[in-house]
């Protein structure tokens, strides 16, 4: 089990993006070889992308040994405005050298079941040489109902403990998403959250410093095995941490 989550609280929603840009230049730096990286959606991880495909960050990163994975995947194409993928392609992919080949989208158009099962081959054959998949970074969002990636409270995906990545049907959306597995986020060398904004604050407090309910806060499942565990919010996000 890893140790207590570090929560770093700053001023704003640019601020937590930048620190994730940081971290992200910093341990790139650090891997001698490939550098596997987990994508999350969303508004603060989108200006992360932004931000390391602009001029403070872009050129500090050998972007050739970056292998870009996905979190998770609505079911919908490529150029779907909902599509996760066609957010990082637009903020990140597009605009830094990076090898196609390095860049490993879920499909999200088509039958969920084979799609996940496709993507979990994909990451086996990646890190083959590994029993989990190894990510050096997996970075992650904070849903008010507390899910994380597409793991949402009440669905099956939560107790799914052999496989990598799996298509999860979440009823109040009546559509599938695709999305890696608890124990392939914890296997994570480096696991973040990026969370922003008041509206999420009851789900940080709840997760952070509730009671333990894993169903109704599926956050509160991520605890990488051997990893780091980092929270990066904003002031608003944490404000309701201080009356714990």
């Amino acid at each position: 089990m890893s140790s207590s989550p570090c929560t770093q609280v700053f001023a704003s929603a640019e601020e937590i993006a930048d620190a994730a840009a940081q971290q992200f230049v910093e341990l790139a730096n650090e891997r001698q070889g490939r550098f596997a990286v987990a994508l999350a959606g969303g508004t603060t991880p989108r200006r992360t992308y932004e931000l390391l495909a602009g001029k403070k960050f872009r050129d500090h990163v050998e972007w050739s040994k970056v292998h870009l994975f996905f979190g998770d995947e609505r079911c919908v194409r490529q150029d779907h405005p909902d599509s996760n993928y066609r957010m990082a392609h637009e903020a990140l992919i597009s605009q830094v050298d990076i090898p196609h080949s390095n860049v490993h989208p879920i499909n999200g158009h088509g039958d969920p079941a084979t799609n996940a099962a496709h993507y979990e081959a994909e990451l086996r054959e990646y890190f083959r040489n590994s029993t989990k998949p190894a990510f050096d970074l997996v970075l992650l969002g904070l849903g008010e109902d507390g899910h994380t990636a597409s793991l949402f409270p009440q669905t099956e995906a939560l107790g799914v403990t052999e496989r990598w990545v799996i298509e999860n049907w979440v009823e109040k959306l009546q559509s599938y998403r695709i999305t890696l597995t608890v124990p392939a986020i914890n296997s994570g060398a480096h696991v973040t959250f990026l969370v922003a904004g008041a509206n999420k604050a009851p789900a940080v407090s709840g997760v952070l410093n509730g009671r333990v309910q894993t169903e109704n806060l599926p956050a509160q499942l991520i605890k990488p095995e051997a990893g780091t565990l980092t929270w990066l919010l904003d002031s608003r996000a944490a404000s309701l941490l201080q009356k714990d």
